[in-house]
């Protein structure tokens, strides 16, 4: 028996190696007859598989296709195509034609025959027939075989191994000796039909018994006709490949077509699980962040709260301190947790609507409401913490200007008090000449023109003190003792004087002259010292002021002061004139007696002292009035700095507002075009933060120069904090809300031209758009240019019917009522974008249900109303498997075995449609 070999080429250059026997004991195996009878036994079973669904079958192979018909009409069938009109003659010639077209018919599928004729098939050559049907075989049974990339027997081969990986025993690595033991095609069968064998039971040392049981289940159960004996593998060292791929190939036809359909089945519930798993992931990460920025709400709040006023400036000061810390360091990052936290919140709501999965309710006390709500709670009790910090500290300011000017006018009072209380109460005029007695009466009035004069003082110092009552100073009892303290010594002291006068007066009658110009210097002298000595007061008098036009205030006064002293200076000469002229008169008549001044203790040398003192506090004065003028033209450096920022930031960042309120509204180009602009902006508006950054530095100054207001800008560092706190919430929301739009147009299969045109028409509906709708601060709404109108980016309930109406929808009342319910779920009457689109989405786009879920786990499941855990392993990733394994409910059906599980409560609860 001579070897013949045969070589099949396709178009693409593709030649298929197996089929040539590069290994001399391959050659050796063709001319074995057990070989031979293999292939016969195999290729004639295959081919009566095809012919009878055409009511024939062929016993000798290399008989039945002498003729050509049987070839002809096999061809047929497995190819679902007419070959041309077979000849009906018997001679041999006929044959050959009919063989021929046979062939032909091959060739046209691709396939190069090579040493294959007409002539050698129509003679009976057996080498030849089995080697054209072995071709056939090739072309329509194993070509098309295809597994992770890989083709014809590599396909089959890797198809196989994947099968048969889980099971013990089995290592399929060839198409001869792997199947000797009949374990591989048990394991074939059993991985696609379990019901129809028990492979536990199997034992590797019973490969005849194996083989048998095999090749019967698939003759009966699977419609793969015996195409061996077990003998003929068993008997046989190495079986012949051709035939064992022939023979798998039949059951790789019979499997594929399940096993896609559960693939796809196991595909659909993978996707499913795969949305779940991750919404659940966003909604843990959702009440973890919620739960971290209300404690945070909650810890801070009571500080805020808090309104325990410290006694001294440095303490409210520091107070002050923290709180600009809390400003600059400990809320920013908080404002975007909670922005990113109301993002996270509308994705994961989005994902859930596109799903058909239920909304999600955040845990009690957890809604995006609780957390605005909370928010603004902060944000109220932030507000009034400021302002009472800033009240008190000029509270403060306030108290300490007034204690420094209570201790120097008490002082003052208390010096010129000192020795009063014994003066008056000396009884000198018992022993006193007339002469004297008069002197101690002039001298007396004397005080009580001084005395008079010291009244205005000590109510100042009284109403000092009430006002450091009012103001609830630290020390207000030290304050209150030394008030009362020289109110009674006061007291003491008219009563004192009230005595003393009657007594002179009692006496005054006993006397009779008086030197009249010790009296009159005694009289002019007092008046004169108490104003240097008010004067002294005023020069040395503390000030506080905020303004330049107070400073200046100042400084009029103090010229007009000054403009008084060539006057005083004319007076002071006057009463020096008067004790020169005492001197002159004593010298001229030669009086010895003292120069003391017996009705003034006011002495020339003392009068001298304090006019120099006054002349050398009036340039102090005039400087420490330029040095706060300086000081306040500083403080108005630092308002107009402040000014000029704040008026150009304040409207750029309400013109970013527009632009993002423009953009979030165009319609003309993509959704990704939309992206791009707004990420543009949001690049433009962080490289905007340094300006932010440099305000609050000014701001910062202003607060430590403590100036409180600013006539130059409308805008505070509040509005500014807000307006940035809220254009950056905005531009975050407004590239959410198109993420979200991306994700709804790609996930429900919507063009970007239908997305279009449901903008286009929610526009038509919605055509006022309001500026409003990004900022409610009054510095930024003042330039909205009365654009603020009555909609708000949604449509009212009549709008959205006209919109229904003009794309077509045929609305009656109870139509209107069902979508209103599903647009507007919570009954206010409007209608916003993103459910428009939800709902559009709904009519347009098709989604996964709970019953195609069900569907596809009753293919994984063999049509049973239950699945077991081994099958859930076999059929999904570990991941998803274990998912199920873990949720899924037990069946509670009749006949199931113990474990099995309920898949139909279990896609339900997917979708909200039942509790598990």
């Amino acid at each position: 028996m001579t070897q013949v070999e045969t070589t099949v080429h396709y178009d693409n250059g593709y030649e298929d190696e197996y089929m040539i026997q590069e290994e001399e004991w391959d050659r050796d195996m063709l001319l074995d007859p057990a070989w031979e009878q293999q292939q016969r036994k195999t290729f004639t079973a295959w081919c009566n598989s095809h012919l009878r669904k055409a009511g024939v079958q062929i016993e000798n192979i290399e008989e039945d296709f002498r003729n050509g018909l049987k070839l002809m009409l096999l061809l047929e069938v497995i190819s679902g195509e007419r070959l041309p009109k077979p000849d009906r003659g018997k001679m041999r010639f006929h044959k050959i034609a009919n063989v021929n077209k046979a062939l032909d018919f091959i060739t046209s599928k691709g396939v190069k025959l090579v040493s294959i004729g007409a002539e050698e098939i129509v003679d009976g050559n057996v080498k030849m027939t089995l080697g054209m049907i072995w071709t056939i075989i090739l072309r329509f049974a194993i070509q098309d075989i295809s597994v992770e990339e890989t083709s014809a027997k590599e396909g089959l081969l890797l198809w196989c191994q994947r099968k048969t990986a889980p099971y013990r025993n089995v290592n399929v690595q060839n198409f001869h000796v792997s199947w000797k033991d009949g374990l591989a095609f048990c394991a074939l069968i059993h991985r696609h039909r379990p019901d129809l064998l028990d492979y536990s039971k199997l034992n590797k040392d019973d490969p005849l018994g194996n083989l048998n049981l095999a090749f019967d289940i698939a003759e009966k159960h699977l419609d793969i006709p015996k195409m061996l004996d077990a003998e003929d593998i068993i008997n046989t060292p190495k079986p012949d490949e051709r035939a064992i791929m022939t023979y798998v190939s039949c059951f790789y036809h019979a499997f594929a077509g399940a096993e896609q359909v559960a693939e796809t089945a196991a595909n659909r519930i993978c996707k499913v699980l795969g949305v779940n798993q991750e919404n659940e992931k966003l909604m843990e990460e959702y009440e973890r962040l919620a739960s971290e920025l209300l404690e945070w709400i909650r810890r801070t709040t009571p500080w805020l709260e808090n309104r325990t006023p410290e006694k001294t400036m440095a303490e409210m000061q520091r107070k002050l301190e923290d709180f600009r810390d809390y400003r600059r360091q400990h809320k920013p990052p908080k404002v975007q947790e909670k922005c990113q936290l109301e993002i996270n919140f509308n994705t994961l709501q989005t994902k859930l609507r596109i799903s058909n999965r239920p909304a999600f309710m955040p845990s009690e006390g957890k809604m995006v409401s609780d957390i605005a709500s909370a928010w603004q709670g902060l944000e109220q009790a932030e507000k009034g913490y400021e302002e009472w910090l800033l009240t008190e500290i000029r509270r403060l300011e306030r108290v300490d200007h007034l204690a420094e000017k209570f201790r120097q006018k008490a002082t003052n009072h208390e010096n010129w008090a000192s020795g009063k209380e014994l003066f008056l109460s000396q009884k000198d005029y018992e022993t006193a000449t007339l002469t004297e007695i008069r002197a101690l009466l002039r001298k007396h009035e004397a005080f009580e023109s001084d005395l008079a004069a010291h009244q205005d003082r000590v109510e100042q110092i009284a109403a000092i003190a009430q006002e450091l009552n009012e103001l609830d100073y630290h020390d207000v009892a030290a304050v209150n003792q030394r008030c009362q303290s020289i109110c009674d010594l006061w007291d003491k002291l008219g009563t004192l004087t009230q005595k003393r006068r009657e007594a002179l007066e009692r006496t005054e009658k006993l006397l009779e002259t008086i030197d009249q110009l010790f009296l009159e210097f005694a009289k002019r002298s007092a008046p004169f010292n108490n104003w240097m000595e008010g004067a002294m007061e005023d020069l040395q008098d503390m000030f506080i002021v905020h303004t330049i036009e107070e400073v200046q205030s100042l400084i009029a006064a103090h010229e007009q002061f000054k403009a008084t002293l060539p006057e005083a200076d004319s007076e002071r000469q006057a009463i020096l004139g008067i004790h020169n002229e005492v001197q002159k008169i004593s010298q001229s008549y030669g009086i010895k007696a003292s120069f003391i001044n017996p009705y003034s203790t006011i002495t020339t040398e003392e009068l001298l002292n304090k006019w120099e003192k006054v002349k050398k506090l009036v340039p102090q004065r005039d400087s420490a009035l330029q040095e706060e003028m300086a000081r306040q033209h500083a403080h108005e450096r630092l308002r107009r700095q402040f000014a000029a920022q704040a008026n150009l930031i304040g409207p750029w960042i309400q013109t970013r507002m527009e632009e993002i309120g423009r953009c979030s509204l165009e319609i003309g180009g993509t959704l990704e075009d939309q992206m791009t602009q707004l990420k543009q902006i949001e690049h433009v508006i962080v490289a905007y933060k340094p300006n932010i950054d440099k305000l609050e530095g000014d701001h910062q100054l202003i607060q430590e120069s403590l100036v409180f207001d600013n006539k130059h800008t409308n805008y505070t560092m509040e509005h500014i904090r807000v307006g940035w706190e809220l254009l950056l919430t905005t531009i975050a929301r407004t590239i959410n809300e198109i993420e979200t739009q991306i994700l709804t147009r790609d996930a429900k299969g919507i063009s970007q031209q239908q997305m279009n045109e449901f903008r286009s028409s929610f526009n038509h509906f919605d055509r006022v758009q309001s500026f409003c709708h990004f900022t409610s601060l009054e510095p930024f709404s003042a330039y909205s240019g009365g654009r603020c109108k009555k909609k708000n980016g949604a449509m009212e309930t009549d709008d959205f019917r006209a919109c229904l109406i003009s794309m077509g929808y045929d609305l009656g009342e109870v139509e209107f009522a069902r979508i209103m319910m599903l647009v507007d779920p919570n009954a206010t009457g409007i209608v916003s974008f993103q459910s428009f689109i939800d709902f559009m989405t709904r009519e347009t786009a098709d989604t996964d249900t709970a019953e195609q879920v069900v569907a596809s786990f009753r293919i994984l499941a063999a049509d049973k109303p239950y699945i077991l855990v081994e099958e859930l392993r076999r059929e999904l990733p570990p991941e998803q498997a274990e998912y199920c394994i873990m949720r899924m409910p037990p069946y509670a059906g009749h006949g199931a075995p113990p474990g099995a599980l309920d898949y139909t409560a279990f896609s339900t609860a997917l979708y909200g449609e039942s509790d598990l």
